[in-house]
């Protein structure tokens, strides 16, 4: 069975817009889509509803096939060296994913996917999503269906965001993100913007995607789907 191949990027702003452009270019020629992880607020006062050209870029990679999914509201951490929404009860969760929902929605970028930024959520923050109509959390080490209550297990390769960016780890990325696609599955590639503008794990990134494709893998979004009905015989 061929692997899927997820591959996001997150980060996207005025300072990575153009390393994010870049690296999409280098998808389209290889037949990839891209999962663009969004937050409507980012650490330094950026807000993603004073960055037009930014808006507009997503919005025209979304409608050529790439999907957006919501990455947190402002990404502030909840604790010391804590993600947004790491240790969030309910009600604090409700209150940073509704203001996050209706920004999303006043500059076209609305979804229903969801991802915590460095992929750590609480159980606060997943009891929220359902109610103001998320339909998938996506976590380091699955993909969790709200709708059907279900967990599909699929780890996270990443760089930056969380995840380390040197030498050594980029080149256990890119050994396995190969491992991953010869057995057939998920491979989940992921690859904040701002390391997009290094070299090096911009490269590993490339490879990693590239050795996918030589497996087989086949590219995919995140997405939710709905339970197709039955036909009867």
């Amino acid at each position: 069975m061929n692997a899927e191949l997820l591959v996001s990027v997150s980060g996207v702003r005025e300072t990575t817009r153009d390393a994010a452009i870049g690296f999409a270019e280098e998808m389209d020629q290889r037949g990839v889509r891209l999962s663009l992880l969004v937050a409507p607020r980012l650490k330094g006062g950026y807000r993603l509803t004073d960055d037009p050209t930014t808006r507009t870029w997503l919005c025209g990679r979304r409608g050529r096939g790439d999907a957006v999914v919501l990455h947190g509201y402002d990404q502030a951490a909840t604790k010391p060296r804590r993600a947004e929404f790491a240790a969030l009860p309910k009600h604090e969760a409700l209150l940073r994913l509704t203001a996050a929902d209706r920004i999303m929605e006043q500059v076209g970028l609305r979804t229903r996917l969801f991802a915590a930024p460095r992929w750590d959520v609480s159980a606060g923050a997943i009891s929220a999503l359902p109610e103001l109509g998320f339909r998938l959390s996506l976590g380091l080490t699955g993909i969790h269906d709200l709708e059907r209550n279900a967990v599909q297990k699929g780890r996270v390769y990443g760089i930056g965001e969380g995840f380390r960016a040197e030498p050594w780890w980029c080149r256990a990325l890119v050994l396995g993100a190969a491992r991953t696609a010869r057995r057939g599955g998920m491979l989940r590639l992921a690859v904040s913007a701002a390391q997009l503008g290094r070299p090096g794990p911009r490269q590993a990134m490339l490879d990693a995607v590239d050795l996918a494709l030589y497996h087989g893998a086949h590219s995919e979004v995140y997405r939710w789907e709905p339970v197709r009905a039955v036909r009867a015989a």
